[in-house]
């Protein structure tokens, strides 16, 4: 059984989640951990001779040390670039939280050390017309890592989505500052010590910029000693 689960979401879309999660996996193998990754419903995903495919999943794969099926990574594929609840209409699919749940507590009872599971879009991005992915942690009591891209109007939405975790009964474990333009804002150091000070949680990094996103190199940049205390 894993020993450690987390939930790993973002401010809002593409603001580094699956890095991130990349990221970590590779620093936890340095630490000689076992670890599973997944993505439990991917909207966006290619065509193949073997089915369809996410890029953020096979990244999750590449990094995690333990052999998984893709199936098992990212059980619900969806062609669509489009929000999950979309994507799963087009595509006549029904998706609701307690399926997602099922899929993750599946793997929560292989042996590994981490088992880290991806969302999509931010906190509340719709599953269905009833319920948001939140409702997916709700149900897993998992703890959340918070991804937060270091841009204008940053402390905003992750103030806010910190807020919406905790409001719904969840713990903070930690967030991870990312990077995603070349040229810093202005007043980065000002943006992070105010992050630092007001999420209440431990900041595990500040990933630096990358023209070729490479988690093994990011790896250094994290440190995880606060997701592993007793």
């Amino acid at each position: 059984m894993a020993k450690k689960s987390f939930f790993v979401t973002g401010t809002d879309t593409g603001v580094g989640k699956t890095l991130v999660s990349a990221a970590i996996l590779e620093a936890a193998a340095v630490r000689g951990l076992r670890t599973l990754g997944m993505k439990p419903i991917a909207s966006g995903c290619d065509s193949t001779p073997d089915g369809l495919r996410n890029e953020d999943a096979l990244a999750l794969m590449k990094s995690m040390t333990e052999p998984l099926s893709y199936e098992q990574v990212n059980p619900i594929a969806l062609e669509p670039a489009v929000a999950p609840h979309v994507a799963a209409a087009q595509a006549g699919r029904q998706v609701t939280a307690e399926r997602l749940a099922g899929f993750c507590r599946g793997l929560q009872m292989r042996p590994a050390d981490l088992l880290l599971v991806e969302g999509a879009g931010g906190w509340r991005v719709p599953l269905n017309d009833r319920e948001t992915y939140s409702v997916v942690s709700m149900l897993l009591q998992m703890p959340v890592i918070l991804v937060v891209p270091v841009r204008l109007g940053c402390i905003n939405h992750a103030l806010l989505t910190a807020e919406a975790i905790r409001r719904d009964g969840l713990v903070v474990a930690g967030w991870v500052a990312n990077r995603p333009d070349e040229r810093p804002m202005e007043s980065e150091n000002e943006t992070l010590a105010y992050l630092r000070s007001h999420l209440g949680a431990r900041c595990l990094g500040v990933l630096p910029w990358q023209s070729e996103p490479d988690p093994v190199a990011l790896a250094d940049s994290l440190c995880l000693d606060v997701l592993f205390e007793k």
